[in-house]
């Protein structure tokens, strides 16, 4: 729980760090992508950590101001899209699951994409636990021309147990030449670890009549506040023959039906960097010591060859 308000989230003005990107994709990969990060009061050594993917598998930075990271470690290869939660003294980090490189790679030519969410554990982020499934494919809107996707895992605690928001189905995005999630859904349990059931229908769904949400419906962070929920999602959307991604802020009552209040973080040129200019993704938003801080992908251009995803800071003081 974040202990503000909806008033507070939607009246405070937030801008974009001066020296994003704080992470720009490595050499042997096109991206550094899907931040999640945990604030030094929610970690055992007091600093900060966030996780996040490359093409090769999900790994750990490590900072002392929450801005300047170092890499630590690899945490686990067939991974993407991490999302970390420190409860009763442990580490539980859920990830998609994706099938190996090479069939990662066959997907960009017309494979089918496979990929469920798994998790993994660690008292001290030394010593991991074997992975193993959380929520595996159950419906058919997890579906799509003989593939199937299940990603974007976004934990919440809730009276009942546990709720675990995730993306599913596949969406081709023609001018990116990849697919990006098609619904949001989530499966409770009341044991963190296990027996998750999915919700037997979307609760997002792409609408060709919603400015922001015409292609697909991207990926969303919920986070429950004094007073309700919100939502934080990157619906894809098609602009001027283009598509593109932007941060939306939403409202709930009860964590499950969302509406629409304004664009959060939108595309842009920042001077003569454009390393935001086409696509906002995932992101990831904490709360420290006075200040609000989203962290967060994005994209350049849509091309495969000149594409390339850093993640960047969005913040602000309240």
């Amino acid at each position: 729980m974040i202990k503000l308000s909806f008033s507070d989230i939607e009246k405070a003005e937030f801008s974009l760090y001066d020296n994003n990107p704080i992470l720009k994709n490595p050499l042997n990969s096109f991206v550094i992508a899907d931040p999640s990060v945990l604030t030094p009061d929610k970690s055992h050594d007091g600093k900060w950590h966030l996780f996040c993917h490359t093409f090769f598998g999900v790994y750990r930075y490590v900072s002392d101001d929450g801005i300047s990271f170092e890499k630590a470690e690899k945490i686990v290869s067939r991974a993407m899209r991490p999302n970390i939660n420190h409860i009763d003294g442990k580490y539980y980090l859920f990830y998609e699951r994706t099938r190996p490189v090479i069939f990662n790679a066959l997907s960009l030519i017309g494979a089918n994409w496979k990929s469920e969410i798994y998790c993994t554990e660690s008292e001290d982020f030394s010593h991991w636990s074997e992975p193993y499934p959380v929520i595996r494919k159950t419906r058919d809107f997890e579906e799509y021309k003989g593939g199937y996707a299940i990603s974007n895992p976004f934990l919440i605690k809730t009276d009942k147990g546990y709720r675990l928001y995730y993306s599913c189905g596949q969406t081709f995005i023609k001018d990116c030449g990849f697919g990006e999630p098609t619904h949001i859904s989530f499966a409770e349990s009341k044991n963190i670890s296990e027996g998750y059931v999915s919700r037997t229908s979307p609760i997002i769904s792409p609408d060709k009549n919603i400015e922001y949400l015409n292609l697909c419906s991207g990926c969303l962070k919920v986070y429950k506040l004094s007073d309700c929920y919100i939502g934080l999602q990157n619906g894809l959307y098609e602009k001027d023959g283009k598509s593109h991604s932007a941060i939306m802020l939403l409202k709930s009552n009860d964590g499950i039906s969302f509406d629409f209040v304004k664009p959060f973080l939108v595309p842009q040129k920042c001077g003569s960097n454009n390393w935001m200019a086409q696509y906002v993704y995932a992101c990831c938003l904490t709360y420290y010591e006075g200040k609000l801080r989203l962290y967060f992908n994005a994209r350049n251009v849509s091309d495969n060859l000149r594409g390339r995803e850093s993640i960047g800071i969005f913040e602000a003081k309240i």
